[in-house]
């Protein structure tokens, strides 16, 4: 008689193990991105929830948007003084488990309080310009394209702001031609109704 691994575990146990097992990684990833993100705390906030409008935040961002952004940085395709600095000595699996960790964080609300007319103009404007086709319902993110809702207001307004003006272009082709759409009023009135989703 020929025993096969069916013979010696169920099927239901096989599956729990490789569930534990790969809950075990996760959870290793996570810590090593904790360990590995310690310096991003300074600007991005404990846990990635900024407290600074300069900066975003990170936790409850999407993996692979993240590991993107850090690999831009590194490699020249986006530009920030000091984020560009500080991709320079990470690895690839470095930017990886730090994305990892920020993306499982518990996104916070901001102290922002919105302005009510603003807010549905926003919400018009972005209806108009077709976000969610990209940000998903409640501009949640997925894949490569962010999750802003929530997102720090300040920073939204910059972001627009740079990518209208051609200073930030890896975006993939899809932001700039939108953002060259908004006047400052768009601009300002989409960010109080992302910063202000939950």
């Amino acid at each position: 008689m020929i025993f096969t691994f069916k013979h010696w575990f169920p099927t239901s146990a096989v599956l729990a193990l490789l569930v534990a097992m790969q809950s075990a990684a996760h959870a290793q990833d996570i810590e090593a991105g904790r360990a590995k993100a310690q310096a991003c705390a300074a600007c991005h906030g404990p846990g990635g929830n900024s407290e600074n409008g300069l900066y975003p935040t990170l936790a409850g961002q999407t993996w692979r948007y993240l590991y993107i952004q850090l690999k831009d940085f590194k490699e020249g395709r986006r530009n920030d003084p000091v984020m560009s600095a500080m991709a320079q000595p990470l690895s690839r699996q470095d930017m990886i488990d730090i994305a990892n960790y920020y993306a499982a964080q518990p996104l916070k609300p901001t102290d922002f309080k919105a302005d009510e007319t603003k807010v549905r103009l926003g919400k018009a404007k972005t209806d108009e310009t077709l976000c969610t086709m990209c940000h998903l319902e409640k501009f949640a993110g997925q894949n490569e394209t962010p999750r802003v809702a929530g997102q720090r207001f300040e920073y939204i307004v910059k972001q627009l702001k740079d990518f209208k003006a051609r200073v930030r272009t890896n975006e993939g082709g899809s932001m700039i031609p939108v953002a060259r759409t908004l006047s400052e009023a768009d601009i300002e009135n989409v960010a109080h109704y992302i910063a202000s989703l939950r």
